[in-house]
Protein backbone atom coordinates (compact mmCIF):
# COMPACT_ATOMS: atom_id res chain seq x y z
CA UNK A 1 0.00 0.00 0.00
CA UNK A 2 1.74 3.65 -0.77
CA UNK A 3 2.57 5.77 1.91
CA UNK A 4 -0.23 8.86 2.01
CA UNK A 5 1.81 11.89 1.13
CA UNK A 6 1.40 14.90 3.99
CA UNK A 7 2.07 18.45 3.44
CA UNK A 8 0.31 19.58 6.92
CA UNK A 9 0.54 18.56 10.51
CA UNK A 10 -2.28 20.78 12.38
CA UNK A 11 -1.93 20.88 16.61
CA UNK A 12 -4.59 21.10 18.63
CA UNK A 13 -3.39 23.49 21.59
CA UNK A 14 -4.94 22.48 24.84
CA UNK A 15 -4.03 19.27 26.66
CA UNK A 16 -1.40 18.43 23.40
CA UNK A 17 0.64 21.57 23.38
CA UNK A 18 -0.46 22.86 26.80
CA UNK A 19 -2.24 21.08 29.46
CA UNK A 20 -4.38 22.27 31.74
CA UNK A 21 -5.57 22.12 35.26
CA UNK A 22 -9.32 23.94 35.98
CA UNK A 23 -8.22 23.03 39.94
CA UNK A 24 -5.92 25.54 40.16
CA UNK A 25 -8.29 28.33 39.56
CA UNK A 26 -10.83 26.35 41.79
CA UNK A 27 -8.48 27.03 44.56
CA UNK A 28 -7.43 30.69 43.87
CA UNK A 29 -11.22 31.44 44.09
CA UNK A 30 -11.46 29.16 47.49
CA UNK A 31 -8.85 31.39 48.91
CA UNK A 32 -11.38 34.56 48.75
CA UNK A 33 -14.62 32.61 49.38
CA UNK A 34 -14.34 29.07 50.93
CA UNK A 35 -16.40 26.83 48.06
CA UNK A 36 -16.41 29.79 45.75
CA UNK A 37 -13.99 28.16 43.11
CA UNK A 38 -16.40 24.55 43.20
CA UNK A 39 -19.99 26.85 42.80
CA UNK A 40 -17.98 28.80 39.74
CA UNK A 41 -16.72 25.56 37.97
CA UNK A 42 -20.01 23.61 38.45
CA UNK A 43 -22.52 27.13 37.12
CA UNK A 44 -19.66 27.67 34.37
CA UNK A 45 -20.42 23.86 33.23
CA UNK A 46 -23.79 23.79 33.74
CA UNK A 47 -24.47 27.09 31.33
CA UNK A 48 -21.76 25.66 28.86
CA UNK A 49 -23.35 27.30 25.86
CA UNK A 50 -22.08 30.57 27.23
CA UNK A 51 -18.52 29.14 27.06
CA UNK A 52 -18.76 27.49 23.80
CA UNK A 53 -20.27 31.03 22.58
CA UNK A 54 -17.14 32.93 23.80
CA UNK A 55 -14.81 30.27 22.05
CA UNK A 56 -17.25 30.88 18.69
CA UNK A 57 -16.80 34.91 19.36
CA UNK A 58 -20.63 35.13 19.22
CA UNK A 59 -20.28 37.45 22.64
CA UNK A 60 -18.11 40.22 23.56
CA UNK A 61 -14.74 39.63 25.90
CA UNK A 62 -16.80 42.39 27.94
CA UNK A 63 -19.74 40.50 27.98
CA UNK A 64 -18.26 37.14 29.15
CA UNK A 65 -16.15 38.79 31.87
CA UNK A 66 -19.65 40.71 33.02
CA UNK A 67 -21.31 37.15 33.45
CA UNK A 68 -18.21 35.47 35.45
CA UNK A 69 -18.01 38.16 37.64
CA UNK A 70 -21.73 38.02 38.49
CA UNK A 71 -21.15 34.34 39.07
CA UNK A 72 -18.66 35.57 41.64
CA UNK A 73 -20.34 37.62 42.98
CA UNK A 74 -18.30 40.60 42.42
CA UNK A 75 -15.85 39.36 44.84
CA UNK A 76 -12.75 40.12 42.28
CA UNK A 77 -12.41 42.59 39.38
CA UNK A 78 -11.69 41.70 35.69
CA UNK A 79 -8.14 41.77 34.95
CA UNK A 80 -7.62 39.33 38.54
CA UNK A 81 -10.40 37.26 37.08
CA UNK A 82 -8.43 37.15 33.67
CA UNK A 83 -5.24 36.06 35.26
CA UNK A 84 -7.04 33.35 37.19
CA UNK A 85 -9.25 32.02 34.52
CA UNK A 86 -5.73 31.86 31.96
CA UNK A 87 -3.63 30.67 35.22
CA UNK A 88 -4.55 27.34 34.59
CA UNK A 89 -2.21 25.81 31.87
CA UNK A 90 1.25 24.45 31.94
CA UNK A 91 3.91 23.17 28.95
CA UNK A 92 3.96 19.65 27.25
CA UNK A 93 7.96 20.14 26.76
CA UNK A 94 8.28 16.89 25.24
CA UNK A 95 5.71 17.43 22.23
CA UNK A 96 6.77 20.73 22.07
CA UNK A 97 10.53 19.52 21.57
CA UNK A 98 9.21 17.85 18.13
CA UNK A 99 7.69 20.53 16.58
CA UNK A 100 11.13 22.12 15.30
CA UNK A 101 11.85 18.52 13.41
CA UNK A 102 8.63 18.43 12.11
CA UNK A 103 9.02 21.89 10.54
CA UNK A 104 11.80 21.28 8.92
CA UNK A 105 9.52 19.37 6.50
CA UNK A 106 6.11 20.16 7.26
CA UNK A 107 3.83 23.30 7.34
CA UNK A 108 2.39 23.54 10.96
CA UNK A 109 -1.10 24.89 11.68
CA UNK A 110 -2.58 25.13 15.18
CA UNK A 111 -6.27 24.45 15.30
CA UNK A 112 -7.94 25.62 18.81
CA UNK A 113 -11.28 25.88 20.37
CA UNK A 114 -10.19 29.20 22.36
CA UNK A 115 -11.00 32.80 23.28
CA UNK A 116 -9.37 36.17 23.84
CA UNK A 117 -8.50 35.38 27.23
CA UNK A 118 -6.70 32.54 27.35
CA UNK A 119 -5.28 33.85 24.25
CA UNK A 120 -4.28 37.25 25.62
CA UNK A 121 -3.07 36.17 29.56
CA UNK A 122 -2.86 32.00 28.93
CA UNK A 123 -0.37 31.06 26.19
CA UNK A 124 -0.06 33.86 23.67
CA UNK A 125 3.57 34.38 24.91
CA UNK A 126 4.63 30.50 25.00
CA UNK A 127 8.03 30.73 22.58
CA UNK A 128 7.06 27.42 20.71
CA UNK A 129 4.53 28.92 18.93
CA UNK A 130 6.88 30.76 16.42
CA UNK A 131 6.72 27.14 14.79
CA UNK A 132 3.71 27.40 13.28
CA UNK A 133 2.66 28.53 9.91
CA UNK A 134 -0.65 29.89 11.38
CA UNK A 135 -2.88 29.99 14.39
CA UNK A 136 -6.50 29.36 13.52
CA UNK A 137 -8.39 29.99 16.68
CA UNK A 138 -12.57 29.56 17.05
CA UNK A 139 -13.11 32.83 17.87
CA UNK A 140 -11.36 34.33 15.19
CA UNK A 141 -12.75 32.05 12.48
CA UNK A 142 -16.52 31.94 14.25
CA UNK A 143 -16.73 28.24 14.42
CA UNK A 144 -15.60 25.45 16.60
CA UNK A 145 -14.55 21.92 16.46
CA UNK A 146 -15.82 19.65 15.18
CA UNK A 147 -18.06 21.76 12.52
CA UNK A 148 -16.65 21.85 9.60
CA UNK A 149 -16.09 25.59 9.08
CA UNK A 150 -13.14 25.53 11.21
CA UNK A 151 -11.48 22.70 9.14
CA UNK A 152 -11.76 24.31 5.96
CA UNK A 153 -10.08 27.47 7.78
CA UNK A 154 -7.18 25.37 8.07
CA UNK A 155 -7.17 23.70 4.68
CA UNK A 156 -7.52 27.68 3.16
CA UNK A 157 -4.93 28.92 4.99
CA UNK A 158 -2.79 25.66 4.58
CA UNK A 159 -3.58 25.82 0.69
CA UNK A 160 -2.89 21.93 0.55
CA UNK A 161 -5.60 19.15 -0.34
CA UNK A 162 -7.32 17.68 2.07
CA UNK A 163 -5.50 14.52 2.47
CA UNK A 164 -2.38 15.82 2.82
CA UNK A 165 -3.35 17.35 6.29
CA UNK A 166 -2.82 15.02 9.52
CA UNK A 167 -4.47 16.53 13.03
CA UNK A 168 -3.53 15.89 15.93
CA UNK A 169 -6.39 16.01 19.69
CA UNK A 170 -6.87 15.06 22.57
CA UNK A 171 -10.35 14.73 21.60
CA UNK A 172 -11.45 11.68 19.59
CA UNK A 173 -14.47 13.55 18.55
CA UNK A 174 -12.67 16.26 16.96
CA UNK A 175 -10.18 13.77 14.94
CA UNK A 176 -13.01 12.00 13.55
CA UNK A 177 -14.83 15.05 12.44
CA UNK A 178 -11.66 16.19 10.74
CA UNK A 179 -11.23 12.13 9.09
CA UNK A 180 -14.79 12.82 7.87
CA UNK A 181 -13.37 15.67 5.31
CA UNK A 182 -10.83 13.79 4.14
CA UNK A 183 -7.54 14.00 6.71
CA UNK A 184 -5.80 11.71 8.41
CA UNK A 185 -5.94 12.17 12.04
CA UNK A 186 -4.38 10.71 15.51
CA UNK A 187 -6.06 10.56 18.85
CA UNK A 188 -3.78 11.94 21.05
CA UNK A 189 -3.07 9.20 24.05
CA UNK A 190 0.18 10.74 25.00
CA UNK A 191 3.60 11.78 24.24
CA UNK A 192 4.75 7.84 23.42
CA UNK A 193 2.09 6.95 21.60
CA UNK A 194 1.83 10.28 18.89
CA UNK A 195 5.50 9.39 18.58
CA UNK A 196 4.94 5.67 17.45
CA UNK A 197 1.88 6.84 15.19
CA UNK A 198 4.09 9.24 13.63
CA UNK A 199 6.82 7.03 12.92
CA UNK A 200 4.23 4.62 11.53
CA UNK A 201 3.36 6.91 9.04
CA UNK A 202 7.01 7.77 8.09
CA UNK A 203 6.98 11.45 9.27
CA UNK A 204 9.28 11.25 12.08
CA UNK A 205 12.25 8.35 11.62
CA UNK A 206 13.08 5.84 13.49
Amino acid sequence: MLKRKYSVIVFDLGNVLIPFDYNILIEKLDEIKPGLGKYFVNTYNSNYHIHRNFERGKISEEEFIDKMLGILEHRIDGETFCKYFSGIFSTNNKVIKILPILKEKYKLILLSNTNSIHERYGWKHYAFLKYFDDLVLSHKVGSIKPEEKIYHAVEKSSGSPAEEHIFIDDIEEYVEAAKSLGWDGIHFKGYDYLVEELKSRGIIQN
